[in-house]
């Protein structure tokens, strides 16, 4: 990931006077040409930029003689691993400088050229039955008779000829496509956030200096927010301060309606995991980037490449201005192709935004006849309406447009047989298609994409980093909230929440928090959470000194005395445990109101404490007055009882509590998926390493521990816990996991019966069935939920919480949760 700088240093022939001198450059890594002290060009071969125009006619007053720098990166487009594009960095991998040259530019060459490619695809793909394909056909051999490549004299009636076809216009009902510049940049996946800088600078100036010369092109700019190391901003701003420069050219073409910033986000994060205040976090630190720097918040949510979409997106969006909403990942499908291209989108509360996926399936188009012909053909919403986006440029590892694929595209503005082809911009196209809306259908609910179901819990260090962060913001809010409404003079730490909340968004992205991203990513995310589990637990103490000071003086209670906090919007009566002599744990039932707290002086006797039995099988049961579990010897479940209800949740013969392991080979990714077949290759953990023996003997707390061997060398160790009146059980599952291509799952089979399963997800809760009657259920093997899920009927019902897992599922009466 580091750099190298050639000094580059050139002197053009006089004899080269009127023509167009290019600097060619050719190597494995993607470089940057700097020119006088500021970048002008990004070099990547796989983005087809390998040449920087020096001159487009030379002048006898034009230096002749000029020093440029390259900075050449050690990794391509797409990284640096070696083989396939997705895969690891490879520390052996070499780049090789292949070519660094000084050339004349035959200009009316490479437009003859592009004219057949356009003439040729029109004459291949438009069909036999279409005149037009002919008519292209017979153009395209005429211009190869008329032309004597030795003869330049020749080439202008050649493309006269070209010009007579691209000049026959349509009519008016053809289907208009709204052609935009776009260059996916993901902030961190085969490469690190740091590598992101450049990779932002080499495709933001590429397409400055595109637009330069093509005043039409527009370029969408859909990331905003990344944090290349802590306390540093988004994209615009480190663009500020390490290209000031090219910052300044961006600002001037933004003014002018060319470099567009969309999004609304800070990141593009995933659309599933990040919990609800999260969600809002990126809208308001995105919104509020817009409305700084640009004057004005953003009214469409551009997010083309996340996992999925949850529920809630639509009342989040309408909640942060925000009506429209493009993507075309749900084209992954692997089970059911989705039914629309344009449509209203409905959230779980009735919020609808306009929603656009481009017909083309692709936010990395090339210009070609033959993605606008899939566009028009493709779309879903013929007759609804007419208008469509084409996204084009270079993708996910940058790059953006090149002057061919505008080239291409000036040849199909508006050419019979084609449809129209017209620079535009997001707003256009979102006005365009408000006006056609009123034949529209409706999609109510998730829009949950039938792939990447293993990204819910792929890294799981990640995700339990995710939601302990998350929680720890939460808390640090509400006591910093609480000690200023008690003393005014306590300084609310705003910027230091803002920086810490920041991160988190950087870590929220669609390819870190899902964990389909390198190891080195991984070891940035993780440090980026040790970091906010730091700094949170600080502020946290700070509010509590302000918020309780009084009642922390050793005078004002006696030594055996616990304060003790509730930042939820409930009351509470929990044990609790606190530090005692030796090392050990004091146990303490208390009573704790709503977002407050108390002194705990003596502690609250239960009306029933927690009885622990161990049985002469082996067995142990345990109970409380509210609920009565057996379990067997491997921690299972065998018993679960509802006292009140006195009916048992666990079905005769069944083992809740049960570890099973999965192959887990997919089709495509590894850290990406995992296909339904996984589910033929069930095998129940059952190697016991050390049986179930009591921990803790009952009272305020009752435990029992056990331990497994999973797979060939995998070790899980359990302790289950029943508190005194408390209504549930807890789990503390530790795995030491050294398996490869396995999945471990633990369920949970219940004695309810319902065709639909509860799931949490952003402030609310989604219903997804529980049976596999159609190829739309079934693709729904594997989902995500956030910390519950629940199966009920009238009356009685059992649910499965957590505190830092994502994929479960729930089939017939079977509640899983995936590890």
């Amino acid at each position: 990931w580091e750099t190298c700088w050639f000094k580059v240093e050139l002197s053009i022939p006089p004899a080269w006077a009127g023509r167009e001198v290019h600097f060619v450059w050719e190597s494995d890594g993607e470089g940057m040409v700097w020119q006088d002290a500021q970048p002008v060009q990004g070099l990547t071969k796989e983005g087809e930029k390998t040449s920087y125009i020096l001159t487009r006619s030379l002048k006898e007053s034009e230096p002749h003689s000029l020093t440029l720098y390259v900075e050449l990166a050690c990794n391509g487009l797409f990284g640096a691993g070696k083989g396939s594009m997705i895969a690891p960095p490879d520390p052996d991998r070499r780049v090789t400088l292949n070519k660094a040259e000084l050339v004349v530019f035959n200009r009316d060459v490479y437009e003859l050229l592009v004219d057949l490619e356009i003439l040729l695809d029109m004459a291949q793909l438009l069909g036999e039955e279409n005149q037009r394909s002919f008519q292209a056909l017979y153009t395209a051999n005429q211009m190869v008779n008329v032309c004597d490549v030795t003869d330049p004299s020749t080439f202008p009636a050649a493309r006269d000829l070209a010009a007579a076809i691209f000049s026959q216009r349509n009519g008016e009902s053809q289907h208009t496509i709204h052609a935009m510049g776009h260059c996916h940049i993901d902030s961190a996946w085969l490469w690190p956030y740091e590598e992101t800088i450049r990779k932002c600078a080499r495709s933001w100036v590429t397409v400055v200096h595109l637009m330069e010369h093509n005043p039409e092109l527009t370029f969408a700019c859909s990331q905003l927010g990344l944090t290349p190391v802590p306390w540093q901003a988004q994209q615009f701003q480190w663009v500020r301060s390490c290209y000031p420069g090219l910052y300044a050219r961006i600002q001037r073409l933004a003014a002018k309606g060319q470099f567009i910033p969309v999004g609304g986000t800070w990141v593009e994060m995933d659309g599933n995991l990040p919990s609800g205040e999260s969600m809002v976090r990126q809208f308001l630190q995105g919104q509020r980037f817009f409305q700084e720097q640009f004057g004005r918040i953003c009214t469409e949510f551009w997010l083309p490449d996340t996992f999925g979409y949850s529920a809630q997106l639509p009342q989040l969006m309408r909640g942060s201005g925000i009506r429209r909403f493009l993507t075309q990942k749900l084209s992954w499908n692997l089970v059911n192709s989705f039914p629309h291209h344009t449509f209203f989108w409905e959230g779980i509360d009735g919020s609808q935004v306009l929603t656009h996926f481009p017909p083309g399936d692709s936010y990395g188009m090339q210009g070609r006849v033959a993605e606008v012909l899939k566009t028009v053909k493709n779309n879903k919403d013929k007759g609804r309406v007419n208008h469509s986006a084409f996204l084009f440029g270079f993708g996910d590892g940058g790059g953006g447009p090149t002057q061919k694929m505008l080239d291409r595209m000036k040849r199909m503005r508006d050419t019979d047989g084609l449809p129209r082809v017209q620079i535009s911009t997001p707003d256009q196209l979102f006005s365009v298609l408000e006006k056609e809306s009123s034949q529209l259908c409706t999609w109510v609910g998730e829009l949950f994409l039938e792939l990447h179901n293993g990204t819910y819990t792929t890294q799981a260090q990640i995700k339990k980093g995710n939601r302990e962060c998350e929680r720890v913001l939460h808390d640090v809010e509400v006591l910093s909230s609480l000690a200023v409404a008690q003393d005014s003079a306590f300084q609310y730490p705003a910027s230091q929440l803002q920086q810490l909340w920041r991160l988190l968004l950087l870590n929220q992205f669609h390819d870190v928090l899902p964990g389909s991203c390198i190891q080195l990513v991984v070891e940035d995310a993780l440090q980026y959470y040790t970091e906010i589990r730091r700094a949170g637990a600080r502020l946290q103490q700070e509010a509590v000194q302000c918020l309780c000071r009084d009642l922390l003086q050793p005078q004002a209670c006696s030594t055996h005395s616990s304060l003790v906090l509730n930042t939820l919007a409930w009351e509470r009566t929990e044990v609790i445990a606190s530090p005692g002599p030796g090392g050990t744990e004091t146990l303490a039932l208390v009573t704790v109101p709503s977002m407050g707290y108390a002194l705990v002086q003596e502690p609250f006797v239960p009306p029933q404490p927690v009885a622990v039995r161990k049985q002469e099988d082996g067995s142990i049961t345990m109970e409380n007055g509210v609920i009565a579990v057996c379990l067997d010897t491997m921690g299972r479940l065998t018993s679960l009882q509802l006292l009140d209800s006195g009916r048992s949740s666990v079905p005769d013969g069944c083992y809740a509590n049960q570890f099973a392991l999965f192959d887990d080979v997919p089709l495509y990714w590894d850290a990406w998926d995992v296909m339904d077949y996984h589910l033929q290759t069930r095998k129940p953990v059952t190697t016991l390493l050390q049986p179930l023996e009591i921990t803790l003997a009952g009272g305020l707390r009752g435990s029992v521990s056990f331990s497994l061997q999973v797979g060939k060398s995998s070790t899980l160790t359990q302790e289950i816990i029943l508190d005194a009146m408390c209504p549930y059980l807890r789990f503390l599952t530790q795995v030491e996991w050294k398996e490869a291509h396995k999945f471990l799952k633990v369920e949970f089979p219940v004695q309810v019966r319902s065709t639909n399963a509860t799931y949490e997800i952003q402030f609310g809760h989604l219903q997804r069935p529980t049976h596999w009657n159609t190829s739309w259920d079934w693709a729904r093997f594997e989902v995500w939920a956030h910390k519950w899920l629940d199966l009920s009927e009238h009356g009685f019902g059992v649910a499965l919480l957590n505190d830092c897992k994502y994929g479960a599922s729930a089939h017939r009466n079977v509640l899983s949760l995936s590890l």
